[in-house]
């Protein structure tokens, strides 16, 4: 098939470790693919080194600012103008919401909108959050009823949210859990020697459970449990929940956690890790659970939108309550006690993975997506 295919997200970054196989399925399958995000980052680099056209966008992560979402808005219209696509693939909140709208002002290309999860806006419970959420309802409703389009959910609560919100139409809506997971490169591998080791791999803001992770190591230690506590992630200063570096500083010159920062090569993290905890307050679907599970290890996660979706209880690793430190110290203590469950709940961890969410299921069922909507 020969279409031109734009895909746009706000950062290079989420495309080159999250959307890569699919670009390059859909580059095989005979799509012109090109990527729109903002510009300036190494990531774009390596997105050119594999053969992908990028175009810088002004378009800002997080802020709301009223002239530069317009210019982002207008930004957007003039390129889809310009590059006439034959479809366009959204994915993160503001390519969605302002994308969409720039294609219906542009000329009506095929649009695929990927929900990746819903964000502050809908975790958040302060007068911001609840405020903004009226807004961004309305965003929503607006943006996602177009036509020619297809809306791909990684997980059924989202898909009733925004049904709810009356957003959807269930015609157009495709579940697809996940962006994939290369089950040939995560791979099982034993446990490290030594003290266990339990990791929270994701961006250092609150919605990902950080308080709750360090209070659970923190009453761990005070209970004599021998295991290192390690943040994986970076500083997510532009997010209303961001962690602070001096918070993070205080905790590991408390003894409480190992700060790692960003990790390139995630493999390493989950080899050696022995249990692997997110306690997220609400998901896409979370892949650092999926990694992880193909890599052999039991998943603590909540029992939360998306979340819920990455972990059978009890059989792959424990659901605990959200914003809940004393259950999520519970069933770290009870891995960390017993090697052989985590064992056995790692193998069935890494088989459910295999099956369900393997990088060529996630590409081959998308690329389906593309060809209806455009043979439509």
């Amino acid at each position: 098939m020969s279409a031109r295919l734009l895909f746009v997200v706000n950062a290079h970054e989420f495309t080159a470790a999250h959307r890569l196989p699919l670009l390059r399925g859909a580059q095989a399958a005979g799509f012109k693919v090109e990527v729109v995000a903002p510009g300036g980052s190494p990531a774009a680099e390596r997105l050119e080194g594999e053969g992908f056209v990028t175009h810088p966008v002004r378009l800002s992560r997080q802020g709301l600012r009223v002239w530069e979402e317009w210019g982002a808005l207008r930004e957007l219209t003039r390129l889809y103008r310009r590059l006439a696509p034959d479809l366009v693939h959204h994915a993160t909140i503001k390519p969605v919401l302002y994308g969409t709208l720039a294609a219906r002002r542009a000329g009506r290309p095929a649009v695929v909108n990927a929900i990746t999860g819903l964000g502050y806006v809908y975790t958040g419970t302060d007068w911001r959050s609840r405020l903004l959420r009226h807004g961004v309802d309305a965003l929503y409703r607006r943006a996602l009823h177009y036509s020619p389009q297809r809306i791909i959910f990684q997980n059924r609560d989202d898909w009733a949210v925004l049904q709810d919100i009356g957003a959807v139409d269930p015609e157009q809506a495709v579940l697809i859990p996940g962006s994939g997971v290369d089950v040939a490169t995560f791979t099982p591998a034993p446990e490290a020697e030594g003290p266990p080791v339990v990791v929270l791999p994701a961006r250092l803001i609150r919605d990902k459970g950080v308080d709750e992770f360090v209070a659970a190591a923190r009453a761990l230690h005070a209970h004599g449990v021998e295991a290192r506590f390690a943040l994986v992630g970076g500083l997510d200063t532009g997010n209303p929940a961001g962690i602070t570096e001096a918070e993070v500083r205080g905790w590991v010159e408390e003894g409480i956690v190992e700060w790692w920062g960003q990790v390139d090569d995630m493999r390493t993290v989950y080899e050696a890790a022995h249990v692997v905890v997110l306690p997220s307050y609400r998901e896409g679907l979370p892949k650092v659970a999926l990694e992880a599970g193909a890599t052999g290890r039991p998943v603590i996660t909540t029992d939360a939108p998306g979340c819920r979706d990455a972990v059978v209880d009890g059989e792959t690793g424990y659901l605990v309550p959200v914003r809940d430190s004393v259950a999520l110290a519970e069933r770290i203590g009870d891995l960390l006690a017993d090697p052989a469950l985590r064992q056995r709940m790692g193998s069935a961890g890494r088989e459910r993975v295999v099956h369900e969410f393997s990088t060529e299921k996630v590409v081959a069922d998308t690329l389906a997506v593309y060809r209806q909507l455009l043979s439509s």
